[in-house]
């Protein structure tokens, strides 16, 4: 049996919603010229990239940007399968820096646990924050993100698929209900 799939954000609402993380993003910065944010791998990078290009958009400047490869840090291994190590691309020492860490999916929080243990290999940020274009909810560990795209409620056997044009040809938010 096919899963049947739920829009959850159309090309438009994702645009839009990638544009208001940013305005929010950039109100709760102190200083913009601080402030990098760090996608974590695979599908943070390509939210961090476009939140950066709508930051330096809002600002008048480019906002440094990266890629962080949480494999190692995991503690779900087991249950997620071995993976191939992609590499961190971390544009500069995060020491005293305003880090924003950008996910696709926030789900049990497992993720960002491992990301927030893979930063300190890269400095001692000031501030590090948290944003996701989607919450699904059902945390296992008390970790809540500060800017959030669209927060929508999913059982544990429901997916969340973000699209993205530059490598899905197309883009958009997509919930995945098993039959």
């Amino acid at each position: 049996m096919s899963p049947s799939q739920i829009e959850l954000l159309s090309a438009d609402e994702q645009r839009r919603t990638l544009n208001r993380l940013a305005s929010q993003i950039v109100e709760s910065a102190r200083q913009v010229d601080r402030l990098v944010l760090i996608g974590i791998h695979t599908r943070g990078v390509y939210l961090a990239e476009g939140l950066a290009q709508a930051i330096a958009q809002l600002e008048g400047q480019p906002i440094a940007w990266g890629s962080l490869d949480i494999t190692f840090y995991r503690d779900d291994l087991d249950r997620i399968g071995a993976r191939q190590p992609e590499r961190s691309r971390i544009p500069q020492d995060l020491s005293g820096c305003t880090v924003v860490l950008v996910d696709d999916v926030i789900f049990t929080g497992r993720t960002i646990r491992a990301a927030m243990d893979a930063l300190n290999d890269y400095g001692r940020p000031a501030i590090v924050r948290l944003a996701v274009l989607i919450d699904r909810g059902n945390r296992e560990l008390p970790i809540q993100p500060d800017f959030v795209g669209k927060v929508v409620p999913t059982r544990r056997s429901e997916r969340v698929e973000v699209y993205f044009q530059s490598v899905d040809g197309h883009e958009g938010v997509a919930l995945i209900r098993p039959d």
